[in-house]
């Protein structure tokens, strides 16, 4: 693949990538829930059982200073509270709230809405081949957003 292709392949995937981003927070605001698409990356990791400022920090990819900004928007908005650490005394897991719950099963739907839509586009077979491809690639790590 000559850099020309390999650049297009970059731009075409993060093209794709933001889109997705977009969509899915357009599709939560629509299902009535305020945000911004920061909020799906932090409950991404919240939603495996809470976190601290510092492992969302991490996840973020940001300060712990800018994490705590975040939480304490959520904790405004309703989305999440803060609890004592069962580990740590110093230590506040912050975890999600029933509304911060439901703000994920929206995001859920909205998600599933931009890939049908790319699946009437693709078709079924192509979707699969698609899924695999990009598994192989990346098969796991933080859903981070690129600040």
């Amino acid at each position: 693949m000559q850099n020309s292709e390999a650049m297009a392949l970059s731009v075409a995937l993060l093209a794709v990538a933001g889109e997705l981003t977009q969509r899915i927070n357009d599709g939560v605001v629509e299902r009535g829930f305020e945000g911004r698409p920061a909020y799906g990356f932090a409950f991404a990791r919240l939603s495996a059982g809470g976190a601290t400022a510092t492992d969302l920090a991490a996840h973020l990819g940001v300060t712990k200073q800018a994490a705590s900004q975040l939480v304490d928007e959520l904790v405004r908005k309703g989305y999440v509270e803060r609890h004592p650490h069962p580990d740590d005394a110093r230590a506040r897991l912050i975890v999600l709230t029933e509304r911060g719950w439901a703000c994920t099963r929206a995001a859920e739907e909205a998600a599933a809405d931009v890939v049908r839509a790319w699946s009437d586009l693709l078709g079924e077979g192509e979707m699969r081949a698609l899924h695999d491809r990009l598994a192989r690639i990346a098969p796991y790590g933080p859903i981070r957003p690129a600040w």
